[in-house]
């Protein structure tokens, strides 16, 4: 089944308890935080998490853009995310696994996230431990960019490596999801759809949920 996670970074911020009721027909709820120092980016960060927290019962996704995410692992999840994905990328291996510890004595869910930089077998230290795999086909900073179609290999790649050594997780695609792009990553077997502009730039959001939700 393909899981549908609208992102608000496309959301009116002016208007967001209403933009995100506008998606409750979606699966989760997929929440940006950049630094402006891993990303060149600022986006939100704790406060924002507790007010959306308190507005709505959908499952939080909550993507750390940020540098040495250790540091920010127990608030984040005290201030509601559901699942917590970490780039490999943002700090050294030894602290990514101490990141995801924190996360197992949280309570989250627990994800690392690829830059489309990054080898699919970067996922090998932690594979057995995660929850989701998320691979970015964008480089991650900004909505609205266009689709890398070489990133397609690297989801393949995550694949087979989460079909080997854990079934149960699932792969999370982020960046430049269209209904032209969704059936491209689902083949290549991700079932996590992280979708912006796909989603809040249509008028019938629940209908355009619908649609990239059918391309699996």
């Amino acid at each position: 089944m393909i899981k549908i996670a609208p992102s608000i970074l496309s959301a009116d911020f002016g208007n967001l308890e209403r933009d995100i009721r506008r998606v409750a027909t979606a699966d989760y709820l997929h929440v940006d935080v950049m630094d402006g120092n891993f990303v060149p980016n600022i986006s939100l960060g704790v406060p924002v998490v507790k007010s959306i927290r308190k507005c709505t019962d959908m499952f939080l996704d909550v993507h750390l853009m940020i540098d040495k995410p250790l540091r920010y692992i127990e608030t984040f999840a005290q201030a509601g995310a559901d699942l917590l994905s970490i780039h490999l990328e943002a700090d050294h291996p030894t602290r990514i696994a101490e990141a995801l510890k924190v996360m197992d004595q949280c309570g989250v869910k627990k994800a690392v996230a690829l830059r489309p930089i990054t080898s699919a077998r970067a996922i090998l230290p932690y594979i057995e431990q995660l929850d989701m795999v998320l691979v970015m086909t964008v480089e991650p900073g900004f909505g609205g960019q266009a689709f890398m179609d070489d990133q397609l290999e690297t989801i393949r790649q995550v694949r087979q490596i989460i079909d080997q050594y854990n079934p149960a997780c699932e792969l999370e695609v982020d960046g430049g999801i269209a209904p032209k792009t969704a059936p491209l990553v689902v083949e290549a077997g991700a079932n996590v759809l992280v979708a912006g502009s796909a989603v809040y730039g249509k008028e019938d959001i629940p209908a355009a949920i619908a649609a990239l939700r059918c391309q699996g």
